[in-house]
């Protein structure tokens, strides 16, 4: 399959083609959580972007080495030990096994590599000391710094010269460091036990430098794809690319940066107090739903998110599932997908991942295939409805309806349902609602439409 996929570079500024460094394998390295309390929604919308990204470019027949971290060494998870009275890795352990508990609820892909901060001690002090002996960090009576004066274009990824972040610094002076935009490789914690032992003294690695040394590692000192939050864009994506860089590795070609999360007009923050946990949102309705709402809206826009809105994902859900139960019950699954859909699906992703155009696609092609079974077209309902499943999968969605789950009359009395209700013919839309009742299925009736449940007993 050929493919021209064009994604948003933070770097430049400019929507540019990818081009994999090694021809049909896509490498992509995408900042993982540190794991020191449960995950919030944020941490959700970055690894769903990501999964969608990859789960299009298998779509497209390349072969993508995902690699996500895990940070388990960080003052975070100190502070939280401490105040649980248990060991870091302790701490660590349990709050990662509930990151991957709830990807796992979501439907996300798990990484081909989850490389931990605490297994790359060594080789962070190999790299911070290959930095030291090239001139750009230093050591200081508190640990090593990186010298952001050594790398000419400091600021690339906030599109900020060093001057002008200089300028404007709000960091608190630390007399250990030549500039006050210069950051920690190494901090001495000789105290702690939680500590390990370098050149320079026993302590701990800084954030900064540890996505440097797995990235490196596992895709090379070139690669196709860095991604996160926009959140990470500065300091952090940009202290990794300097440490690189200043070395002479070409590091990420195309850095990808999800959209923040609001809760109406603000950002949504821990700070704030504004925030849903990921684990409650995933808990209180469909887990597919905020699938959905990270897909209808562009990745690099800001996301609303609610409970509310993630119900009304489920119940738009429910529509295509009771969409692919028809296609099934009325034996026309397996055909080969409309060329027509297929064609504006591809055009919307491969233009920087538009989502919301290919979502909107999905959501038509399933009000097409109702007609069309409706009006008896059954080679072309077959066809829609194969691009409707096949959009579906794409978009890491699977179908929550198993063929013949609801039964052919059901499936068609719904149908007429939901024709006469869009006519105003609310007489012949109440007699078919009782019609149903009596096979033991209920209609709950939301905007947008109807969906059909079961009754309970």
């Amino acid at each position: 399959m050929s493919y021209v996929i064009r994604l948003h570079n933070s770097a430049t500024g400019r929507i540019e083609e990818l081009h994999p460094v090694i021809p049909g394998t896509v490498s992509m390295y995408v900042c993982g959580p540190t794991v020191y309390d449960v995950p919030h929604i944020g941490h959700g919308r970055f690894v769903l972007v990501f999964d969608i990204l990859r789960r299009y470019l298998q779509h497209l027949g390349l072969t993508v080495v995902h690699v996500s971290n895990i940070t388990d060494v960080d003052d975070k998870i100190l502070k939280r030990a401490a105040e649980e009275g248990r060991e870091p890795w302790e701490v660590a352990a349990t709050y990662e096994g509930v990151w991957w508990d709830t990807l796992e609820a979501l439907d996300v892909l798990r990484p081909n590599h989850v490389p931990h901060a605490t297994d790359y001690i060594p080789k962070m002090i190999e790299f911070i000391s290959t930095l030291v002996e090239a001139g750009k960090a230093y050591v200081s009576s508190d640990g090593v710094y990186f010298d952001v004066s050594t790398v000419a274009d400091y600021g690339l990824l906030a599109h900020q010269s060093l001057e002008s972040l200089r300028s404007g610094a709000r960091v608190e002076a630390n007399e250990n460091k030549r500039s006050q935009l210069d950051f920690a490789l190494w901090k001495l914690t000789p105290e702690d036990r939680w500590a390990w032992d370098s050149p320079w003294g026993r302590g701990r690695p800084g954030w900064h430098t540890e996505c440097v040394v797995m990235s490196e590692d596992l895709l090379g000192k070139s690669f196709d794809i860095h991604g996160g939050g926009s959140d990470l864009m500065f300091p952090h994506h940009e202290n990794e690319r300097a440490q690189a860089s200043c070395l002479g590795h070409p590091f990420a070609h195309i850095w990808v940066h999800n959209g923040f999360l609001v809760a109406g007009t603000e950002k949504m923050s821990k700070s704030l107090g504004n925030f849903i946990t990921l684990p409650e949102l995933v808990g209180s309705n469909d887990p597919r739903a905020y699938r959905l709402l990270v897909l209808q809206a562009h990745y690099r826009s800001p996301l609303a998110v609610s409970v509310e809105l993630a119900a009304d994902g489920a119940r738009a859900l429910a529509r295509i599932d009771q969409a692919l139960a028809r296609l099934d019950a009325e034996g026309l699954a397996g055909a080969e997908p409309d060329a027509q859909v297929m064609a504006a699906f591809h055009e919307a992703m491969d233009d920087d991942l538009d989502t919301p155009a290919a979502t909107a696609l999905l959501f038509q092609s399933v009000t097409r295939l109702n007609s069309l079974i409706d009006q008896g077209e059954r080679d072309s309902a077959a066809a829609i409805g194969a691009a409707v499943s096949t959009v579906f999968g794409v978009l890491g969605l699977s179908a929550r309806t198993a063929a013949g789950e609801v039964p052919a009359e059901v499936a068609d009395l719904f149908a007429r349902r939901e024709r006469a209700r869009a006519d105003r013919d609310y007489a012949l839309s109440d007699t078919l609602r009782d019609q149903l009742v009596d096979l033991g299925w209920v209609v709950e009736d939301a905007k947008g439409g109807g969906v059909l449940k079961p009754r309970l007993p």
